[in-house]
């Protein structure tokens, strides 16, 4: 059993995900007018989109860069939790709207619905929304998950009101879980759990582990799908960093020690930690009070 000490506080929640874009015209354009955030700042040659106060994406003008393989480690996709089923009906159908060639495909996952699509340059992007936490089901100290068919239709047609279609900026939306593309599954689980201190919550074999903080169902994912045996990044479009949200500086600080016991390289201002995990994905734990 985790010691509750080496585990992230129970409130711990996801940042805004930073991706480097070679085109942040249409990438910023694709997710404000199709997948319905709002831009919160641009300045030069970053875009920060989002909701209200909530950053959800950090676009990073860098067209320098190459993409990565489709085997290389990186993100698989970041998943925008939204607050109810009708701002999540708002999203999809706006994307399914303006590019309906980026859908590739939906489900039902016991705890949540799913909208998956790919964004112009390639990233994963998953839309969703959260069944209430009294609905989902644990076994013997796992999520039950499931991936069943959902149809985009009908949901649509449940869950599509005329005032989400004329204004689909609505309700609050957050980063609710990203998920990564790694070499190898037992790596993932000694790096995320035993050092970083999540909690598994499910794991499907050696291809897929499921992590989070406080019980939620997952914060990160990593699985080898199309990456097993991928070694550390090379520096490319995709993915810049991962946002970790810890309640106060001193859990910042706590798992700053826990990091360096490890012999973990961390740079730290007190309200912030950087670390590399093992495939060179930057994550930026941050304090959020």
């Amino acid at each position: 059993m985790t010691s509750t000490q080496n585990l992230l506080a129970p409130d711990t929640s996801m940042g805004a995900v930073t991706l480097r874009v070679a085109d942040l015209d249409a990438m910023t354009a694709y997710y404000r007018d199709a997948v319905a955030l709002q831009v919160l700042s641009a300045d030069g040659d970053v875009a920060l989109l989002g909701r209200g106060t909530t950053a959800v994406m950090i676009l990073v003008h860098a067209p320098e860069l190459k993409n990565a393989s489709p085997r290389d480690a990186g993100l698989f996709h970041t998943a925008i939790l939204f607050e109810t089923e009708e701002a999540l009906a708002a999203s999809v159908y706006s994307v399914a709207q303006k590019h309906p060639n980026t859908f590739t495909g939906s489900s039902d996952h016991l705890v949540s619905k799913a909208f998956y699509f790919t964004d112009p340059e390639n990233n994963g992007v998953e839309l969703y929304w959260d069944r209430d936490r009294s609905n989902w089901s644990w076994s013997h100290g796992s999520i039950e998950m499931s991936t069943l068919y959902l149809d985009p239709n009908e949901f649509l047609q449940q869950n599509l009101t005329e005032r989400a279609v004329a204004q689909p900026l609505i309700g609050g939306a957050q980063v609710g879980h990203v998920h990564l593309q790694v070499g190898d599954v037992e790596t993932a689980r000694e790096f995320y759990v035993n050092r970083l201190g999540f909690e598994t919550t499910t794991r499907f074999g050696d291809s897929a582990l499921f992590v989070s903080a406080g019980g939620y169902h997952h914060h990160m994912a990593m699985n080898t799908w199309n990456s097993k045996g991928a070694g550390p990044r090379q520096l490319a479009l995709g993915l810049a960093q991962v946002d970790i949200r810890v309640p106060g500086v001193d859990d910042v600080g706590a798992l700053t020690e826990r990091l360096n016991h490890f012999g973990v390289q961390t740079r730290d201002d007190g309200a912030a930690v950087s670390f590399d995990d093992p495939w060179a994905n930057l994550i930026t734990v941050t304090a959020a009070g």
